[in-house]
């Protein structure tokens, strides 16, 4: 966990000890730092270029279409199986 996660979470989390109108009392001090330390985080976020949307689409695309063709040959060989499987024990009977 990182310095900055490790700060967030002992500012939002009340130690055990401490009564209800402690922790009632420093509620607004609480929401601030928290709301002090997203702003921070956000202040990190960036975001992709154009040219790096345009490739993670282009891989998820494939990427889908390859797992879209391997699970129509999974279910057609294990369609037709149990297909064989019925029909062979259907003539037995």
């Amino acid at each position: 966990m990182g310095i900055g996660t490790k700060k967030m979470a002992k500012s939002i989390a009340a130690s055990p000890d401490e009564s209800f109108s402690g922790r009632l009392m420093s509620w607004p001090e609480r929401i601030k730092s928290y709301y002090n330390d997203v702003r921070t985080e956000m202040k990190r976020v960036t975001s992709p270029s154009f040219k790096e949307v345009q490739a993670t689409t282009s891989v998820v695309i494939i990427t889908v279409f390859l797992f879209g063709l391997y699970f129509w040959g999974v279910d057609t060989v294990i369609g037709r199986a149990i297909d064989w499987v019925l029909r062979t024990l259907s003539h037995r009977g």
